[in-house]
């Protein structure tokens, strides 16, 4: 796929066999801190959300001509620390990232939810704020961040408007949602 700068991309992908990546905390935080090494230089974070078996980014790529080279790096440096730390061999991730282009700014909002919105289905969290690994307690903290949090709570219409968007569909319309 071909990057163009100014634009907007979902990056993500999981496990090889659906399997971990993320064995333990500093795991975590060892792969936060790589792509922060690696790839901010090409890119701004806008959402994140890391699950022990995947992980998603909502990104705006500053500069295409290196995004290839530093996120290809990025993955053989976490995937090389992995194998050594847990004694494995392999592929640690199932195949290249996969990546979708996000054209229409009335899907920002509904990718940076789902991005958000993980933990709900696989660990039955009620308070997103309860979930380290994600962006959305950023959004909520006045700790200075990497993220554009001022540009992104204004596509919600300010604070309220990003935590009201980020609760529970109570009715049907969360289903359509669900994976089996």
């Amino acid at each position: 796929m071909k990057y163009f700068n100014d634009c907007y991309y979902h990056i993500y992908n999981r496990g090889n066999n659906k399997e971990n990546v993320f064995f333990e905390e500093e795991n975590y935080i060892y792969f936060l801190n790589q792509f922060k090494k690696y790839v901010t230089p090409s890119l701004d974070v806008l959402a994140y959300c890391l699950m022990p078996n995947h992980f998603h980014f909502f990104v705006k790529i500053t500069n295409e001509q290196s995004f290839d080279k530093n996120i290809k790096n990025f993955f053989i440096s976490y995937s090389k620390s992995i194998n050594k730390k847990y004694n494995r061999v392999g592929s640690l991730f199932q195949g290249r990232f996969k990546s979708k282009e996000i054209e229409k700014e009335s899907y920002y909002t509904r990718i940076i939810t789902y991005i958000h919105q993980n933990p709900i289905e696989a660990f039955g969290i009620d308070n997103l704020q309860d979930y380290r690994f994600s962006s959305y307690t950023a959004y909520l903290s006045n700790n200075i961040t990497l993220f554009k949090k001022e540009e992104m709570l204004k596509w919600f219409g300010g604070i309220e408007g990003f935590k009201n968007s980020h609760k529970i569909i109570e009715d049907k319309t969360y289903e359509v949602f669900k994976t089996s």
